[in-house]
């Protein structure tokens, strides 16, 4: 018999392995933090001995979801600026906020969107923001993993003077999280009209120096395309194709507004999507062409964006809005099924995260996982597990999130920090807001 520090026993898990394996009456094997072994629970009872068993024998058991674009400090705009498009969105709501940050209420914001991933089955995210090393400090508080840097721009902002310094933060960020298990950098170009030619080479070259992933938004929207054709000659993908960008790993948040031609180039540079259909919608930014992107063989993952424009970080709310708005754009009721959307929810998901260890229950794998109650009045009965996860499971029935084999979230209470402190401070966070936006 094995030894293993944790045994979890469920109703069912959906393992995302290669196979794509549902197993009903299974177990999970976890020892220092990965998965051991994952099989029928009568055969893994006999094989495996452990210092901690999980009883979960009324849970659907599954991959921690990857949030494949977020800002997570942003729980505290949320509401405050709706039912605008994006560059009003930006320049008259947003943008003026954010001068007047501080590292705190970043902290305080994102430990607040952490706690909602972890609340509702969201185990890694791939996130860009102002005082990223604040962002980093929650995310190390509150213990999922993160893959994040600072955002750079060409003007001031709260957090920087200019580029050089965001960059040198950047380069600081990669240093002290060099090695870190679960907190990972990324260079975070904002977007291409919010840099220069000089800026989004010298967010190339730091990235090509220190062997980190690129992260920006790109083609979000017509307007942006116009910008672009406008300052620099060139549509958006092929103005960062001229400048090198893609000759990194990269992922690339939203690609709204592309050409046949440019998904082939994108395809051949193994580029990364981010997809993100709640904010894209919310902001009428236009649907992102994913059904082609995946008959090209490109890696795409489901992201939320910030709180501030979908107004939610719940990955399962993001999989039933994919899977409906390709269905109504695409007028074809076949199209992205829900195996395809749990796949850019997990799998996908740690494409965008760069981690190949993530997404999936198989040996080797990180553990990282979630329990959803079965006894929901919205689960049963139950035929297909994955058409449940997509199209009828909110992300409210989850009763426990694990990272690396701990246990974050279980049945109400979050293992790490005081989640009603953290909803006191909040309401100080909100005073300060209505102040800067002058409301």
């Amino acid at each position: 018999m094995r030894h293993c520090d944790t045994l979890l026993h469920a109703a069912c898990i959906v393992t995302q392995d290669e196979q794509r394996r549902v197993i009903e009456k299974a177990s999970l094997a976890i020892d220092k933090g990965l998965v051991a072994d994952v099989g029928p629970t009568a055969e893994m009872a006999q094989n495996w001995q452990a210092d901690k068993v999980l009883h979960l024998e009324n849970m659907l058991v599954l991959p921690g979801l990857v949030n494949a674009h977020t800002h997570a400090a942003m729980t505290f705009l949320r509401g405050l600026a709706d039912d605008m498009p994006l560059m009003d969105w930006l320049n008259q709501r947003i943008f003026p906020v954010e001068q007047k940050l501080t590292p705190e209420l970043v902290r305080l914001g994102s430990l607040m969107g952490y706690a909602e991933m972890l609340r509702t089955g969201t185990t890694a995210c791939v996130d860009m923001y102002l005082f990223e090393s604040a962002v980093f400090e929650a995310a190390e508080t509150a213990g999922l993993r993160c893959l994040g840097g600072e955002a750079v721009f060409a003007f001031p902002s709260a957090a920087f003077p200019g580029p050089e310094a965001a960059l040198d933060a950047t380069r600081a960020l990669a240093e002290k999280y060099r090695g870190h298990d679960r907190l990972r950098v990324a260079v975070n170009p904002h977007s291409v009209y919010t840099t220069t030619p000089e800026i989004l080479t010298a967010c190339r070259d730091l990235a090509q120096e220190l062997a980190l992933p690129l992260h920006i938004h790109l083609a979000e929207t017509p307007s942006e395309t116009q910008i672009c054709l406008s300052a620099q000659g060139k549509r958006p993908v092929e103005y960062c194709r001229s400048l090198g960008l893609l000759d990194v790993p990269c992922t690339l948040a939203h690609v709204v507004d592309v050409t046949s031609a440019e998904l082939d180039l994108l395809a051949q540079r193994q580029a990364i999507v981010a997809h993100n259909p709640s904010s894209n919608m919310k902001l009428a930014s236009g649907a992102a062409p994913v059904t082609a992107m995946l008959s090209r063989g490109m890696r795409v993952g489901l992201g939320t964006d910030g709180a501030a424009s979908n107004n939610r970080l719940n990955m399962f709310s993001e999989m039933g809005r994919a899977a409906l708005l390709h269905k109504l754009t695409g007028i074809d009721p076949t199209l992205l099924p829900a195996g395809q959307v749990l796949d850019m929810a997990t799998i996908g998901g740690a494409a965008a995260m760069h981690d190949d260890c993530l997404g999936s229950l198989a040996p080797g794998k990180a553990a990282d996982c979630v329990a959803l109650d079965l006894s929901e009045p919205n689960l049963q009965p139950m035929y297909n597990e994955v058409s449940h996860l997509v199209y009828a499971a909110t992300g409210m029935e989850n009763r426990m999130t694990m990272v690396g084999g701990e246990v974050l979230y279980q049945d109400g209470r979050f293992t790490r920090f005081d989640y009603a402190a953290l909803c006191e401070e909040m309401r100080g966070v909100r005073r300060f807001v209505l102040e800067a936006s002058g409301e």
